[in-house]
């Protein structure tokens, strides 16, 4: 069903109904992939959480790390190296007349081909520089007769008011629902994760967009750049936290509506609530404490409502706290607010007039602030419109791929032609960007492999395991090999071949093999082939065959519809992790881990070791990374079938990999350690 609280026109994501979650969040499944999947996404965020500015005691500590702090933020944002500030181009292309104000419809450019469409409101008389507002709109989808009028024109009440009571204040438009098209669902709906690879995200965007309309507000004679306060509700009260905490211009800030924490997100389904632009690439996995942090030692109000499903008051409550403790190291507890005001996710003057009121305070100097006239529409939306038409040199679409660092290719080929011996280097950067979600390898518990079933048949030793990739995550490993004293070469088996399987290629492997196993009992054992090479080897005792299969394959995959599994990806995402680059080290793991257990069945001397991996798809991929990362790697040979040859744009999804190299790169690398095969 509708959220009860979407209303036509204006307000929260217009395709929030299709990220309505199925369950009210993955606590709710009972059946055990599910239950392990939630155990999961619990044991880490309480990692998150315990590391979340807890080593802060003074302010001397909190000094130390800010900038550190502010800069993994730009970094998360995709804004570090930071942007060359290009020329912003302003136009005005209209003014709307109000007895006690004037209107500028305008547009500049953040980067070349990025117009941003605004409103500045612009009090009547103004004797010298005003205190000024930069109102950054929430998602409202504003249109008339298939007209795009911007989400600023819904939100033109607060650029009133406060444009009648002596600011300046500036209404931008997102990219998401400008006057021009762009782009805030690519992995919430579209299915674009290579935005993940790119290490792009909408948030860096409006981020960006809002710096430059500091840098537009600084070109004009009326602003008092001295007293610029920063403000908006939903997606905008989410931009006012990222863009107050990396820049110092914003002098005060009230965001509305706009944060909870990642317990909020992750355990209890917010995420699904909300589109890309509510999230930086969480790269350094961090909770949203931190941002808030960043804004400290100046004034911050947080505005919420105590009903509001997709910022829930607790999460809101628990940031606040962690918030708390930095400003009193400060001093400055006076200058931290919280409102809560009741109601749903709606813009309502419950939650204005406290804003109204905190800014007067701060910026005025108002010392008890009284709010009497309402913030109310002035005019009709069509003539708030900027545009008339789209200009030529907009390029809105092809954003993702031009924003934001790129290091690979010219970079990283530099490092291809390096000696082998940077192959560390390559390493180390995948390690503190790409993986930086992956636990301690010495971590308890990992690498342990428990034997599930075993059976013999003919011969041949059928073994289900179960091998400990990480804490709450079991994956299973299957073992075929001659049975003690039965074949030719029980005694002196050489090879030992694994294979990674998908989903594809683990339906194949339960009718194959999967009755021998005792599996799929439904399939008579007497209908499976034993006349292939493959079972005379393990006859004859040459051969150990072993399967793997990382979390989501087979028996772990998590159940639901292309939503729902979306939804969990996105989850993933927000720890500072994909389901891809965990299945990499899933895949690392079951590697070493089948080394460990051939040493044990190599009792009678027989020089067992892991000879040839095969794998398909996306799983090459990640067997192809895994391999950077395998403690002596000598002896393997690699068999990968149809493996992409780039991250981008259906390849496998791993966090800022494109900054870093890309797939054919890594093969590169990988050639000069070992032989890999690659098959159509």
């Amino acid at each position: 069903m509708l959220f009860p609280w979407i209303r036509i026109g204006i307000l929260f994501c217009p395709l929030l109904a299709w990220a309505q979650p199925s369950q009210p969040s993955l606590h709710s499944q009972s059946d055990h992939p599910e239950t392990a999947l939630f155990q999961y996404f619990e044991a880490q965020v309480k990692q998150i959480e315990s590391t979340t500015l807890s080593d802060v005691q003074s302010l001397d500590e909190w000094a130390t790390q800010k900038e550190t702090r502010r800069r993994e933020l730009l970094d998360m944002l995709g804004l570090w190296p930071f942007p060359e500030r290009t020329e912003l181009n302003p136009k005005i292309t209209g003014k709307v007349e109000h007895e006690e104000f004037v209107v500028e419809n305008l547009h500049f450019q953040s980067f070349p081909g990025l117009f941003v469409t605004a409103n500045l409101y612009l009090p009547k008389n103004l004797a010298k520089p005003a205190p000024t507002i930069l109102y950054v709109s929430g998602h409202a989808n504003m249109q008339t007769n298939t007209i795009r009028l911007g989400n600023k024109t819904g939100y033109q009440h607060h650029g009133a008011w406060f444009a009648r009571h002596g600011y300046v204040c500036l209404v931008i438009d997102t990219i998401q629902l400008g006057e021009i098209p762009g782009e805030h669902h690519g992995t919430y709906r579209l299915g674009h994760w290579w935005w993940n690879s790119r290490g792009f995200t909408p948030a860096g965007v409006e981020a960006w967009t809002s710096i430059r309309a500091l840098d537009y507000l600084g070109t004009r004679n009326e602003v008092d750049d001295q007293r610029i306060g920063m403000t908006g509700r939903s997606g905008g009260g989410s931009y006012t936290w990222t863009t107050a905490a990396i820049d110092e211009r914003v002098k005060v800030a009230a965001p509305v509506a706009g944060m909870t924490d990642l317990r909020n997100h992750v355990l209890d389904g917010v995420v699904e609530g909300h589109c890309d632009c509510m999230y930086f690439i969480n790269t350094y996995r961090w909770d949203f404490a931190i941002n808030a942090a960043l804004i400290a030692p100046r004034p911050l109000l947080i505005v919420n409502t105590d009903s509001d499903p997709i910022f829930p008051l607790d999460g809101v409550y628990r940031v606040f706290e962690q918030t708390r403790r930095i400003y009193h190291l400060y001093g400055k507890e006076q200058d931290l607010g919280l409102v809560v005001a009741p109601g749903p996710h709606k813009d309502t003057q419950d939650l204005q007039v406290p804003v109204f009121r905190w800014f007067d305070k701060y910026l005025k100097e108002v010392a008890d602030p009284v709010v009497s006239v309402p913030a109310q529409p002035q005019f009709a939306p069509i003539q708030l419109r900027v545009l008339k038409s789209v200009p030529e040199d907009a390029s809105h679409e092809s954003v993702p791929r031009r924003f934001g660092p790129l290091t690979y290719p010219d970079a990283h080929s530099e490092l291809a032609r390096a000696e082998a011996g940077s192959i560390q280097e390559l390493r180390n950067r995948l390690q503190a960007r790409t993986f930086a979600g992956w636990p301690d390898s010495d971590s308890d518990g990992i690498g342990q492999v428990r034997e599930v079933a075993s059976r013999t048949m003919d011969g041949v030793r059928f073994l289900k395991l179960e091998v400990q990739t990480q804490s709450h995550v079991r994956v299973p490993m299957l073992l075929a090999y001659a049975a003690e004293g039965s074949g030719s070469g029980a005694d002196t088996r050489k090879q030992v071949e694994l294979e990674i399987l998908d989903s594809a290629s683990w339906k194949d492997w339960q009718s194959q093999w999967g009755p021998l196993f005792g599996l799929n009992t439904g399939t008579e054992i007497a209908a499976v082939s034993k006349e292939g090479e493959t079972w005379k080897r393990l006859v004859d005792g040459e051969l150990v065959q072993a399967w793997f299969l990382p979390r989501g394959i087979g028996p772990t995959e998590w159940s639901g519809d292309l939503r729902r599994k979306t939804q969990i990806r996105r989850r993933f995402q927000l720890l500072g992790q994909t389901v891809g680059g965990m299945q990499v080290w899933d895949v690392l793991q079951g590697i070493q881990s089948l080394r460990h257990v051939v040493e044990g069945l190599d009792a009678a001397g027989s020089d067992l070791s892991v000879n040839r991996v095969t794998a398909t798809g996306e799983q090459a991929c990640h067997l192809l990374y895994a391999t950077l990362f395998v403690t002596e790697p000598k002896g393997l040979r690699l068999r990968l079938h149809a493996l992409p040859m780039s991250h981008y744009p259906d390849g496998p999804d791993y966090l800022n990999v494109l900054q870093i190299s890309d797939i054919p790169q890594v093969l590169t690398w990988v050639q000069r350690q070992i032989p890999v095969e690659v098959l159509p």
